[in-house]
């Protein structure tokens, strides 16, 4: 009786072997949706972009240029982003006048070629007459007029290149690209200069004859500035 007990506790206690069951195959989970890389992506400055199969593009700046070497002085020029933002209100005031494109396009070159031609023209021709002329009574008026007339053209010059960047803006079109802004501000700088001489000229007579070559080398300048323009207008 014990050893019946006894072998009926023993099958009560021994674990019985299931049968196999099909193992599962190990579940993935999908991979959460990331940002893909695009082909084309915003090449940095100096990095050659792949356009296509054995192909290469290197990203470049468009510059209207009669010659290459007014643009070795660009790194004169301030920055474009800061100054695009400050006359950002005057180009959103512009457009809500609703002007004519050829006004737009063309307003700033006119006016400032009458600028350049009737008052520096003129006004060159005076600072020569004050150097060359033997009328006293000639010589009087050209001093009178001639600094009327370049601190005219002074003032002008820089209102309109206000104007000039702010025509440009209106159009969409990138500033501080071309060799007509470069010789621009270089003018602008030089014309600085050139106004603070006579105020020396007491004390050092011999800057008499560098004002009228700086002058003379500045209204060379601007006309090349002038031509810089005419071609930069064209462009588009």
């Amino acid at each position: 009786m014990g050893a019946m007990t006894m072998a009926s506790s023993s099958l009560v206690l021994r674990p019985r072997a299931s049968p196999l069951s099909p193992r599962r195959a190990p579940t993935r989970r999908a991979a959460l949706p990331g940002p893909q890389a695009t082909a084309a992506e915003t090449p940095r400055e100096g990095l050659s972009v792949v356009a296509g199969e054995g192909e290469t593009r290197t990203p470049t700046t468009r510059l209207y240029s009669l010659a290459p070497y007014p643009l070795l002085l660009a790194a004169l020029l301030p920055g474009a982003e800061p100054i695009t933002a400050a006359f950002e209100p005057f180009v959103e005031l512009v457009r809500t006048f609703s002007l004519p494109d050829w006004l737009v396009h063309w307003g700033h070159p006119g006016n400032m070629a009458v600028v350049l031609f009737a008052m520096g023209g003129y006004g060159t021709y005076l600072g020569f007459r004050i150097k060359l002329s033997d009328d006293p009574e000639e010589k009087a008026k050209a001093k009178d007029l001639h600094p009327k007339l370049l601190g005219g053209m002074f003032f002008f010059f820089a209102l309109g290149a206000t104007g000039g960047v702010t025509a440009l803006l209106t159009s969409g079109k990138p500033i501080f690209e071309s060799p007509h802004a470069v010789t621009g501000v270089i003018g602008l700088a030089l014309l600085t200069v050139q106004s603070l001489l006579p105020t020396l000229f007491e004390g050092n007579p011999g800057l008499r004859g560098a004002h009228g070559l700086l002058g003379s080398s500045i209204m060379t300048l601007f006309l090349f500035h002038a031509a810089f323009g005419l071609q930069l207008g064209l462009s588009f």
